[in-house]
């Protein structure tokens, strides 16, 4: 196998993911740690954005590790898109990838662990869970007689995008419901949108330099709907529920909608204790 050219940016392309998976990584652990320094009760996050972002982040780690580690997916690439294309994937997709897999794996923990009241992860979203499975279930065992890796993972790929189309409608009927944005960090939101505007233009000085639009192949659509979602978030904060009505969540919201996993009248030696 020919080897592939090393292009003259390639040191830009990297300064331009360790930036911004920098700030990513900074604000996700401010964001899906704060309940456990605080002890707080899990209000006004949305749990099937929670589960669905941990599907999104776990399909996605699975495309950038396989395209990144595996000579044999990289040939394929090569093979289709040609040799002087660079791999879509760097060291530091991966490790974005794994990062947001442990922070929101760390979302779902706390969800379990702390008070949620009535809140529960919906049948729509346990359905989709479930389908997605089976589906990528089934190309397995199709990709599995021709080896056909690279359309494998690109079917991966396909699922992280589909999810990032979908994941945040919960949260923002929640926000939209309730009338308030406590609870759900904004924080996240705002480098959210800087990441994807940067994202955007590392890409589209990647293609530049290549001559080639290759590499908005399957990510310009999930670009271009992750910074809708994000100005929608915003206009919910600063616009709709600006945070002088909602910085903090309502005891009486806590009350109705919160209670402990486990009942000290359940166990009374607990009382004694």
């Amino acid at each position: 196998m020919p080897t592939p050219p090393n292009p003259p940016n390639a040191g830009l392309y990297a300064d331009f993911h360790a930036g911004l998976h920098i700030g990513l990584h900074v604000d996700l652990h401010r964001t899906d740690l704060k309940p456990l320094h605080q002890s707080q009760p899990v209000v006004g996050l949305s749990f099937d954005f929670a589960v669905l972002n941990l599907l999104k982040h776990s399909t996605y780690l699975i495309y950038n590790a396989s395209l990144y580690f595996s000579s044999v997916i990289q040939k394929q690439y090569y093979e289709k898109y040609g040799y002087e294309q660079m791999i879509p994937v760097a060291a530091n997709d991966v490790a974005f990838s794994t990062h947001a897999v442990l922070a929101t794996s760390t979302i779902v923990f706390q969800i379990l662990i702390y008070d949620r009241g009535s809140q529960k992860v919906s049948k729509i979203a346990i359905a989709m869970i479930f389908a997605v499975f089976l589906f990528a279930a089934v190309c397995f065992f199709l990709a599995l007689p021709s080896h056909s890796w690279l359309w494998l993972i690109s079917i991966f790929n396909s699922i992280q995008a589909f999810m990032t189309v979908i994941k945040y409608i919960p949260q923002a009927v929640m926000n939209f419901t309730r009338k308030s944005t406590a609870g759900f960090s904004i924080g996240y939101i705002l480098l959210d949108f800087t990441g994807g505007t940067a994202n955007f233009a590392q890409m589209t000085v990647q293609s530049i330099d290549q001559g080639s639009l290759v590499n908005f192949f399957g990510n310009i659509g999930k670009m271009l709907v992750s910074i809708f979602f994000d100005l929608i978030f915003m206009c919910q904060r600063y616009v709709l529920y600006p945070p002088n009505e909602n910085a903090e969540v309502s005891p009486k919201l806590i009350e109705e909608s919160t209670e402990p996993l486990i009942k000290t009248s359940d166990y009374p030696q607990l009382d004694k204790a």
